[in-house]
């Protein structure tokens, strides 16, 4: 199962190499890492997905924990978020593909960013089922190169 792990941490250098470095000593694969400064300059928050079961995941946050430059780590997983992700996907154009190649960029809100004559560059963002559904639909037309951030998340709060 996958969970989604948000870990706030010291924004210093060297601290995602450690932080990095804990996942890869247990040999625990991380699917997507992204990092960012927070709206506090000294810390910076970690979203990481990493699969493993319940009891894989709480050895994770346990040692997470004993690291000195994480403040405080949370599992997600079971949480209500809102989540992103940002793809940029190049596929391949014709003269006779374009308006459809167009109309389903359209149809996935996504953005046309960069157009050449063979090819073209659509932004999208959403949850990564709409950009995996987004894929599919276009790989059949000529996928050239997909590039992707890797989730971000925010629990949601009651207003």
């Amino acid at each position: 199962m996958q969970h989604t792990l948000v870990v706030l941490v010291e924004n210093n250098p060297g601290v995602l190499t450690r932080v990095a470095g804990l996942f890869a000593r247990r040999a625990y694969n991380i699917s997507s890492l992204t990092v960012c400064q927070t709206e506090n300059p000294a810390i910076s928050r970690m979203t990481i997905v990493v699969d493993g079961d319940d009891t894989v995941i709480e050895q994770v946050m346990k040692q997470l924990h004993k690291l000195v430059v994480v403040h405080k780590v949370l599992d997600l997983t079971e949480e209500t978020v809102v989540e992103r992700e940002l793809a940029l996907v190049r596929v391949k154009v014709k003269s006779d593909t374009r308006l459809e190649i167009l109309q389903i960029v359209d149809v996935f809100r996504g953005r046309v960013v960069d157009m050449g004559r063979t090819n073209l560059t659509v932004e999208l963002t959403g949850d990564a089922e709409k950009i995996d559904a987004f894929v599919r639909t276009i790989r059949p037309f000529g996928l050239m190169e997909l590039v992707r951030t890797g989730k971000i998340a925010m629990t949601r709060l009651d207003s």
